[in-house]
């Protein structure tokens, strides 16, 4: 009897090791061979096997559940992915937007964090934890993510080719329904995300903008403090000539200057407004 079942066992582990070394080439045959890179980070990631799923299913899942859902569904499985599954994904990062990630065997391993420390903002690979932002340059999505030091928040933005058509989600909650969005947005002090959206229409200065923006000429500014989970929309005067608004954040104000080369000459801003403290949580 114990002779059984230790052949019985030792069945069991040889075929859960063949199983293993065969499951990099059934990655591969299915989702491709950067994906299977990541074989051992995906195996730990149920969250990443839900992304990498829906990612490379599309065709099938549109006919299952139409493009309005996957659309919704892919932007809330990209809100609640890891940098390394979104790697695994295939998508340009940090170090190449026009490529994905060639270094898989180090980009997959866990950051290292000291202790009362976390992962840095703006990471550039190689680096273990995998990068900090992510654009996608040839599908019809147009997918950018980025996430914040700690990765305690992140944007992500589906553009879908038109600012009628994009999706904005940070920290998983859609924002900017019904506005005009710009082709990707801004993070400020880790804490506040900035997007421009459609300006009013009646605006005196209102046109057409330059060549490449995807904009109308004066263009209103979205802010979400992350921190607080509240959001508001600054729609410039008729005085006020915004064509590239931004945010600067400093000694518990945020000012918002019409464009950056004004925040750089050290004017005073059009606007101002008290931030307050993080709520605690």
């Amino acid at each position: 009897m114990a002779e059984r079942i230790r052949q019985r066992r030792d069945a069991a582990d040889e075929a859960a090791a063949a199983a293993e070394r065969a499951a990099p080439g059934k990655v591969a045959a299915r989702w491709g061979s950067g994906t299977a890179e990541w074989h051992g980070w995906l195996a730990r990631s149920p969250a990443g096997v839900d992304l990498i799923h829906w990612w490379f299913d599309e065709a099938d899942l549109l006919a299952l559940v139409g493009e309005d859902r996957y659309v919704e569904r892919l932007g809330e499985l990209l809100s609640r992915a890891a940098p390394r599954d979104i790697a695994a994904m295939g998508l340009g990062c940090t170090r190449r937007v026009d490529r994905a990630c060639r270094f898989a065997e180090v980009c997959g391993q866990d950051p290292v964090v000291p202790p009362g420390g976390r992962i840095a903002s703006h990471r550039h690979g190689e680096a273990p934890g995998a990068c900090s932002s992510f654009i996608d340059c040839w599908s019809r999505h147009q997918i950018d993510v980025t996430f914040t030091a700690g990765d305690s928040h992140r944007s992500v933005l589906l553009f879908r080719d038109s600012p009628a058509e994009a999706r904005l989600w940070v920290d998983g909650v859609r924002l900017g329904e019904g506005q005009l969005l710009d082709k990707g947005g801004f993070w400020e002090d880790e804490r506040f995300f900035t997007i421009r959206v459609g300006g009013p229409e009646d605006h005196p200065r209102q046109g057409l903008g330059d060549i490449g923006d995807q904009l109308y000429r004066i263009v209103s500014l979205l802010i979400h403090d992350a921190e607080r989970g509240t959001t508001r929309i600054l729609v410039p005067e008729d005085t006020e000539n915004w064509t590239d608004p931004v945010l600067d954040v400093r000694d518990g104000m945020g000012r918002v200057y019409p464009t950056h080369e004004a925040l750089a000459g050290g004017g005073a801003p059009d606007r101002t407004f008290p931030i307050g403290e993080p709520e605690a949580g």
